[in-house]
């Protein structure tokens, strides 16, 4: 049996997560069955563009939130809450404590990325 070696850990986003899925349809001709799971899975749920998610990222960082991790942010984008309490649900579990300041800007910063609820529907409809 194949014992695999763990070279590093990192927090990757759905849609950084869909990107590597594309580079494995790539490199494999026939793609193994979690890989299609997974592929479904991120079809629906993660609706950013890499450029978005990147742009996103910045602005989240751009806040100044202390102790504020990649961990914390890649959650953020994931989700995508639409209200700062929304916001502080994703903290709640954490160390980082969140203002309400800070949760309404992150809440607006990321309505502004925000797929509508219409074009989910239109899409979804299209499948």
């Amino acid at each position: 049996m194949v014992k695999p070696v763990i070279l590093g850990e990192a927090s990757l986003s759905l849609v950084d997560l869909k990107e590597e899925v594309e580079r494995i349809r790539q490199r494999d001709k026939e793609p193994g069955f979690r890989v299609v799971k997974t592929e479904e899975f991120l079809n629906q749920f993660a609706k950013l563009d890499k450029a978005k998610a990147e742009e996103l990222k910045k602005r989240i960082a751009e806040i100044g939130i202390a102790r504020l991790k990649p961990e914390h942010v890649n959650k953020i984008l994931d989700l995508m809450p639409a209200t700062a309490d929304d916001v502080k649900l994703i903290f709640q579990g954490s160390v980082i404590t969140i203002t309400n300041e800070n949760a309404k800007k992150i809440a607006d910063i990321v309505k502004e990325y925000a797929v509508s609820k219409k074009e989910i529907k239109e899409d979804a409809e299209s499948k």
